[in-house]
């Protein structure tokens, strides 16, 4: 299972758009769309679970893509590390 981070989303994008979009690489395993807590719109970004090599067939052809007039960036999300940070 692989995590992608998908960013510079429209604000009028649905879990749908994403997933829709998505799934023509595999199945999406799990979807999180941020939404504003006032306005209700998209903020920007999204997190798409899938397996490995659809996460990444999917990462080499939408990362750059237009989708619904923004250029989107796939990135590979990585887990946030437990070290020392600054207090």
């Amino acid at each position: 299972m692989k995590t992608l981070f998908v960013g510079n989303l429209a604000p009028q994008t649905t879990e749908n758009d994403v997933k829709e979009l998505f799934s023509e690489y595999g199945t999406v395993r799990k979807l999180e769309l941020p939404r504003d807590v006032f306005s209700g719109k998209c903020k920007g970004f999204a997190f798409v679970d899938m397996e490995g090599h659809e996460a990444r067939a999917a990462m080499a052809t939408l990362d750059g893509k237009t989708f619904l007039g923004n250029s989107l960036k796939v990135r590979d999300e990585k887990p946030k590390t437990k070290g020392r940070g600054r207090r």
